[in-house]
């Protein structure tokens, strides 16, 4: 597995813990920091950073990409791995968005459900379509 999709997987962790404990992201991160737990890729802090710094706008982009889904009810893999592929798609411009959404598809093929990655690759490709151009 290549250096950065381990990171998002890292991220993906930290991001899920933090929901399970009620913490916001960066919350989880300092948690998962100071219990001393590994973090090899300094691009896992950033990912996470990234959603925590952005996550009210994330959120909205992705309440309004998955069309009669709302976020809580989305298995809680699925809605972070979205934040992060969201993340990716806006913010990462050394990222291509094909890569973003490939990575998401990855995780969520490897951890959630089996409608998962159709699910996934809808709200990615409509936020990708909508997002504006450099």
């Amino acid at each position: 597995m290549a250096a950065r999709s381990k990171a998002r997987k890292r991220a993906l962790d930290i991001l899920f813990a933090g929901e399970l404990r009620d913490e916001g992201p960066a919350q989880s991160l300092e948690r998962w920091l100071a219990e001393g737990e590994p973090l090899d890729n300094q691009y896992s802090v950033d990912l996470v950073r990234g959603v925590a710094e952005h996550q009210d706008e994330i959120d909205q982009l992705i309440r309004d990409a998955a069309q009669g889904w709302t976020l809580e009810r989305m298995p809680v893999v699925d809605r972070n791995v979205l934040r992060l592929g969201v993340y990716e798609i806006l913010w990462c411009d050394d990222i291509p968005n094909a890569v973003a959404v490939s990575e998401a598809l990855a995780l969520v093929g490897d951890l959630s459900t089996d409608e998962s990655p159709s699910f996934v690759n809808g709200v990615l490709g409509a936020i990708v379509r909508n997002a504006p151009t450099s």
